[in-house]
């Protein structure tokens, strides 16, 4: 029977540390959030970062625009928050409008202040392993290996999931913390003989129900990142079919109440990180 990690637990905790070094710098670090659209979920989401600033005692200015904005009032305020001191991390809410350039957008966005680490220049950092920040959910799920202790060094990493958000800079973190690591996808052929060889499996495939039990190895620590909602009940669930993976799996994450409060609690830390870094105290 799987030990079930707690990321709401977890996440309180780091939000607490955040909150005692946030007070005693020579300013509020400062975050701004911009959200394009009337999407539910985006709108959640945006209202519990906001939350977590006043937590942290974080400086926040949040910009709401409407789904036919254009892109070049998005861009306008971009350049202004790039050239504003109060403001250290900048977030653009994903998805945004069709008519909106998403490339665009990340790359208007100072490296500098590029919270997410989608930036091209930030993105090149990863790669080498030197990046000051991590995308959210990565670096979320590599703050709940450490915090039970469940080692990457010299283990199978399974990756179902490449996207530019969690897939791909996953796979990057667990390299840098000398896992072996296997991506898999869509294209990926007997997706269960690659699952069944890992020792730490994440998947974020965003397909519910893709993992069932008979695709993880007796022992590993199964990390499910997606949130699929059920059209008839509401309710969200993982990619992972919990109550045949838990059996078998020494570690796993729950759907709601696992990664998710990690990656809000990531953008706090990140914000406090980019924060040190423009005053001076921290290294570049």
């Amino acid at each position: 029977m799987a030990r079930i990690i707690d990321g709401k637990a977890l996440a309180a905790g780091i939000r607490e540390q955040i909150k005692t070094e946030a007070a005693v710098l020579p300013r509020q670090p400062g975050l701004a959030v911009i959200l394009a659209g009337e999407d539910p979920a985006s709108q959640l989401y945006v209202r519990n970062k906001v939350k977590d600033c006043e937590e942290c005692g974080f400086f926040s200015r949040r910009f709401d625009l409407s789904a036919d904005a254009s892109e070049e009032v998005l861009l306008g305020i971009l350049n202004k928050l790039n050239a504003d001191s109060r403001i250290d991390g900048i977030l653009v809410q994903l998805p945004i409008p069709k008519q909106m350039d998403e490339k665009r957008i990340i790359e208007t966005i100072s490296p500098e202040k590029d919270v997410d680490a989608f930036h091209p220049l930030n993105v090149g950092r990863m790669v080498r392993g030197d990046s000051p920040v991590w995308p959210c959910t990565p670096a979320g799920i590599s703050e709940m290996l450490k915090a039970y202790h469940i080692p990457v060094d010299g283990k199978i990493c399974v990756m179902v999931g490449r996207s530019n958000i969690v897939g791909k800079p996953m796979g990057l973190r667990l390299l840098r913390d000398h896992g072996t690591v296997i991506y898999c996808h869509r294209h990926t052929p007997d997706l269960q003989a690659m699952t069944r060889q890992a020792d730490i499996l994440i998947v974020a495939a965003g397909c519910k129900g893709l993992i069932r039990g008979s695709m993880v190895k007796e022992g590993a620590a199964v990390i499910d990142v997606a949130m699929n909602r059920d059209p008839e009940t509401g309710k969200f669930t993982g990619d992972v079919v919990f109550d045949e993976v838990e059996p078998k799996a020494s570690f796993i994450t729950p759907v709601p109440g696992g990664v998710g409060p990690m990656t809000r609690a990531m953008l706090m830390k990140n914000t406090l990180t980019l924060a040190k870094l423009h005053m001076g105290l921290l290294e570049k």
